[in-house]
């Protein structure tokens, strides 16, 4: 499997192995640098004075103002991390409530990423139809609205699995939707910043995320143990109405009068024509071979196969590891992709794309056989219990593997063509997710194939191994990413956003 983090949130699996790492998913996005613009009118002057007259009494948090906008923007990112708090739930009702097999949980944790796969689309959406006269506001309403009626769902009428199926899909709809334009949001905030904002900027998002999904690791196994899945789901249903709450908080003009009925009427000439040119435009950046041929590299190297499912139910079914202990695991992980960052940062960045690949894929096939020490009881005759070998082999992998991803944002980031960052980058992230569902999908017949069920084991550790071993087939097409050195690296580095799942 090869080291990566899944981008989409739809992940259920609270234990990790080599390819994901706190769970996503998350999903990950760029900041677009912009240069500040300077004005020489004594009227340009005087605002940005007043500007920051009137900002220097507010509390500051990683540099930013705390100004109603910016509180609005983090606590979005804050429900993004911390509906993390369902996941181990989902994962115990489809395994003992529905009685699903490894196969089928993993069926639907790939269907309910497909939201995820057309983000581009959410964004155009947004930009394009205002609803009740807004194009940020009311989209954040109605995610919230529409993902507490999913987790409601869950924890008062669903008891089967095709319901199950599609409340965690408009559950991820929900989320999915909202980071669209709340991205969109720190996109407009950032154009037109230094670099120094910008990133502080990025900073409070990333921090709000990484808050919430640190607090719902915590709680996420002791409730489920304490009171059962359809409690923790009835938790969760009140969550997305914070994002429903903090978007009366956005301050953003209304579309009032014939400019609002016309971008709604998609009968409107205009309104197709310039769609159609944003297509083409899109289109004729794709299909360059410098942006096609990396993009096909990141897909086939998300799309290798996972075990996810399957060594969930083996822990918890041989293993016996209870709600609480999973979710002190998944507290563990969370802090490990903040050193992966941390790792990436500090000693990677400045290292050729090629390199990093090849090191990371490598070592993660190797680090990821080590479940086969668990799997088969190995760690225990080394005198390790497999409560501590899978706190430190999930703690390990974690690392590596946000420590492995954080190139492909580089990457995805480097390829868009100037004047269209946004749109390009979002469609290669929804490509790369779509190969982390097709890993997932391929994985799933994998796990049918070998005949492990909820009871059944004994091909466990063959379908790990060759999951690991697949990870290496995407090496011989490291020639299709450019090739760089160390100097142009460091100056094309861009900041990133990661957001954890």
């Amino acid at each position: 499997m090869s080291v990566s983090i899944s981008l989409s949130s739809g992940e259920n699996e609270p234990f990790l192995d080599s390819r994901n790492s706190s769970g996503k998913g998350d999903t990950l996005a760029t900041e677009m640098e912009q240069e500040a613009s300077t004005s020489t009118s004594s009227g340009g002057s005087s605002r940005y004075k007043n500007k920051y007259i009137g900002n220097a009494g507010r509390l500051k948090c990683f540099g930013v103002d705390l100004s109603p906008d910016n509180v609005a923007v983090a606590m979005v990112y804050f429900v993004q991390g911390v509906l993390g708090l369902s996941r181990l739930a989902v994962s115990f009702y489809l395994k003992d409530d529905l009685h699903l097999d490894p196969a089928e949980t993993a069926l639907i944790s790939g269907f309910s990423a497909l939201p995820w796969l057309v983000k581009p689309l959410y964004g155009f959406i947004s930009d394009s139809i205002p609803l009740f006269g807004y194009r940020r506001r009311s989209y954040l309403v109605l995610s919230g609205l529409l993902g507490a009626l999913s987790w409601s769902l869950m924890a008062t009428f669903v008891d089967n699995k095709y319901g199950a199926a599609f409340c965690i899909l408009i559950g991820s709809l929900s989320v999915a939707f909202s980071d669209v334009v709340v991205d969109s949001m720190v996109v407009e905030r950032a154009r037109g910043e230094s670099q120094s904002l910008s990133g502080s900027l990025q900073s409070l998002c990333w921090g709000s995320s990484a808050f919430g999904g640190i607090v719902s690791s915590y709680f996420s196994g002791s409730l489920v143990d304490a009171y059962g899945v359809r409690f923790v789901f009835g938790v969760t249903a009140l969550l997305p109405l914070i994002t429903s709450a903090v978007a009366v908080l956005v301050k953003e003009q209304p579309v009032l009068g014939p400019a609002k009925v016309q971008n709604v009427l998609l009968g409107n000439p205009s309104f197709l024509e310039s769609s159609r040119a944003s297509i083409i435009q899109l289109w004729n950046a794709f299909r360059q071979p410098n942006v096609f041929l990396p993009t096909v590299f990141i897909f086939l190297w998300q799309a290798t196969p996972q075990s996810d499912s399957a060594m969930f139910y083996f822990t918890t079914n041989k293993l016996g590891f209870k709600p609480e202990f999973l979710g002190r695991v998944k507290l563990v992980t969370s802090v490990a992709s903040l050193v992966g960052v941390g790792l990436y940062n500090g000693f990677l960045k400045n290292v050729p794309l090629r390199k990093i690949f090849l090191a990371t894929t490598i070592f993660g096939t190797a680090l990821g056989m080590t479940q086969v020490f668990l799997v088969t009881g190995l760690n225990r005759q080394f005198g390790i219990s497999d409560e501590w070998f899978a706190i430190g082999d999930s703690l390990i992998l974690t690392v590596l593997a946000q420590a492995s991803f954080m190139p492909v944002l580089v990457l995805a980031a480097k390829l868009c063509p100037e004047g269209m960052e946004a749109t390009l980058f979002a469609t290669l992230m929804s490509i790369s997710n779509g190969g982390s569902v097709v890993g997932g999908l391929i994985g799933a017949g994998l796990t049918q194939i070998f005949g492990v069920t909820k009871d059944k084991f004994d091909n466990l550790a063959t379908l790990i191994i060759l999951c690991n071993l697949s990870s290496l087939l995407p090496l011989p097409l490291l020639g299709l990413l450019p090739r760089d050195d160390s100097d142009t690296v460091a100056k094309e580095n861009v900041d990133i956003e990661m957001k954890s799942n």
